[in-house]
């Protein structure tokens, strides 16, 4: 049975709610069902627009799910994707906003930036390949509207993937220096390793993943285009950022990436 466009809209609702008022809400799944993916996508696309007619630019595309593990976790068999807006990118904040945030964690990426639209024609591996200007390290700051981070397929699609803020790092290399597939990750918390991995551990390559974007985005309507980011997913397990926490993550030849959450969520009006 198709979901009404009744539970659409409230479920848009709730989680906007949840960014609203800064208090985490219950999952949407009892609105969605667990397995309906395009139901999931189109309330990420209500909150899309809404954020759109609000002001909003965007920036970009990061793709979720993409460990093996993780997938099994959710019983599921593919990526998901959520979207990049202009303000999302708090690389130039001397640190990160943690009042902007609700359950942060962080995990270590590789960012592509495109310097080809992937709109038409065939999506192969050369194609996607030939698309990318050049690559930084990247660490993603995942958040959760959903309370305790209580996610399945639908939640966390409808979530926008369940994103929050993202740093680059500064140096960019070009695909002709490095392969993806074969750099090593170790992040750092306060100084101490809390995670580590691979290219490989991302769809067993972080291409993969692009090209799987690439041809997901154009199936749904909004293609990627030149001068986006993509966030193409972990490299390892994500760990937690509360207030006052310092990550760096060190990504084979992409070089380090930093970021220092500031001391205290900023107290919301009731």
């Amino acid at each position: 049975m198709a979901v009404r466009p009744q539970a659409i809209a409230q479920a848009a609702a709730r989680l906007l709610a949840a960014s609203d008022e800064g208090r985490p809400v219950a999952p949407v799944r009892d609105l969605l069902g667990e397995r309906d993916i395009d139901a999931a996508y189109a309330v990420q696309q209500e909150l899309t627009r809404r954020r759109l007619a609000a002001g909003a630019v965007v920036v970009g595309r990061k793709i979720g799910l993409t460990s093996p593990a993780v997938q099994r976790q959710l019983g599921v068999d593919q990526p998901d994707f959520g979207v990049l807006f202009a303000d999302m990118d708090v690389s130039a904040e001397a640190e990160v906003p943690s009042e902007r945030l609700l359950q942060p964690k962080a995990e270590a990426e590789i960012a592509f930036v495109l310097g080809e639209d992937l709109a038409d024609g065939p999506l192969d591996a050369a194609r996607v390949r030939a698309a990318v200007e050049y690559a930084l390290a990247a660490l993603e700051i995942v958040d959760s509207r959903v309370a305790d981070w209580d996610i399945r397929l639908t939640d966390t699609i409808a979530d926008n993937a369940s994103s929050g803020l993202y740093v680059l790092g500064d140096r960019r290399l070009g695909l002709d220096a490095f392969e993806p597939r074969e750099v090593t990750m170790r992040m750092y918390a306060d100084g101490e390793q809390v995670s580590e991995g691979a290219g490989s551990a991302c769809l067993g390559d972080p291409l993969h993943a692009l090209a799987w974007l690439a041809r997901t985005a154009r199936s749904y309507g909004d293609p990627l285009r030149a001068g986006q980011v993509v966030l193409s997913g972990a490299l390892g397990p994500m760990v937690p950022a509360p207030p006052g926490t310092r990550i760096h993550a060190e990504i084979g030849p992409l070089g380090t990436v930093a970021a220092a959450f500031s001391e205290k969520f900023e107290k919301r009006d009731a």
